[in-house]
């Protein structure tokens, strides 16, 4: 059997419960017999079914999983959270094969997946399409192995590099990209976990970050607020989201509410280390950056990133302030008469 082409099928429908699953990753699989698919399913949300099982309830015929192979991104679990273990469920429905896409470095799972379906007499085939897995996977495999979020740094610019014009007169956003552009970052907001500004961007811009132009879920948002002048009405203290203020010193007039949590780190060292620890306090997956220069620099400058996405608008300002630099290899996209530059830090 062609076991590129499934496990391909596998990340194709793994991509619908991006943003859903947290904090389990969102895996595809997929079930085949005698080259025709018979079943598939995706993570449902926390505390519903892994793909695993989701694909074995969606076969009519449970009698072909006899003979059939199921496909997935990710190694089966083969311990009991809040589902029991789909290594089990594999062996009870007496699968044939299972092809895996790459290992779940999670300690809990770490090969004991395999380990419990080879005892079973399952053949089990591993590494198919392993680094397209991976990175699907990516926000999961960040926290399991580097402790921290997965960080993605979004800007938008213009096409002489400036991120803001000198002066503005109004307390809102000056778009720089298309609305299709803006659409895209609403898209990527629906994804990812959580979002963070700086202080200087709440003045200049009084952001809601949340999703309206897309479907899905507002991010957790993050603010820096070293200290505490933030605007009691601003739109990132209404409470309608959980909202993370990282300060220098609590104020004691400042009430932890359900939804608004002040956390004390030092600004004068290694600031996006520290925001990182609260972030994995917190149990934040990923994290967007989409503060003003200073808060992507100081990201940039701990190297503590993994994607960059700069979306280049069709404009000039001639004078403004300056866009951050990433000195690495970049990929384009088109989005009309914008263009969308994509970093990777390796």
């Amino acid at each position: 059997m062609n076991h590129e082409l499934y496990i391909k099928r596998c990340l194709q429908i793994a991509k619908n419960g991006l943003g859903t699953t947290r904090p389990n990753p969102s895996v595809g699989a997929v079930i085949v017999h005698q080259n025709k698919i018979i079943g598939e399913g995706f993570t449902s949300p926390c505390g519903g079914n892994h793909a695993e099982v989701n694909a074995i309830n969606s076969v009519h015929n449970k009698e072909l999983l006899k003979e059939a192979t199921i496909y997935v991104t990710l190694e089966p679990c083969s311990h009991f959270g809040k589902t029991p273990p789909c290594a089990d469920l594999i062996v009870k429905n007496k699968l044939e094969q299972v092809v895996i896409g790459c290992l779940d470095s999670n300690s809990l799972v770490a090969g004991k997946g395999i380990k419990r379906l080879e005892q079973a007499n399952i053949k089990v085939v591993v590494g198919v399409l392993e680094n397209e897995c991976r990175m699907h996977h990516k926000r999961f495999f960040t926290v399991q192995e580097k402790k921290r979020p997965y960080i993605i740094l979004k800007w938008a610019e213009t096409k002489d590099g400036f991120v803001a014009p000198i002066s503005k007169t109004e307390n809102k956003p000056v778009f720089i990209s298309n609305t299709y552009s803006q659409q895209r970052v609403h898209k990527l907001r629906s994804k990812e976990h959580a979002i963070l500004v700086g202080t200087n961007t709440v003045f200049a811009d009084n952001p809601k970050l949340n999703v309206r132009s897309w479907f899905g879920e507002n991010p957790v948002r993050v603010v820096l607020d070293r200290t505490l002048r933030i605007f009691e009405n601003a739109s990132v203290l209404d409470g309608s989201v959980k909202t993370i203020v990282l300060t220098s010193k609590i104020s004691k007039d400042k009430e932890q509410r359900e939804k608004l949590i002040f956390e004390e780190i030092d600004f004068s060292t290694n600031v996006a280390s520290q925001i990182c620890l609260v972030l994995q306090k917190h149990n934040i997956q990923s994290l967007i950056v989409e503060g003003g220069t200073q808060t992507l620099h100081t990201f940039i400058n701990e190297n503590l990133w993994d994607e960059a996405l700069v979306f280049v608008g069709n404009n000039s300002f001639g004078d403004g302030v300056r866009s951050p630099e990433i000195k690495k290899n970049y990929t384009e996209e088109n989005i009309l008469k914008d263009v969308l530059k994509i970093y990777k830090n390796d």
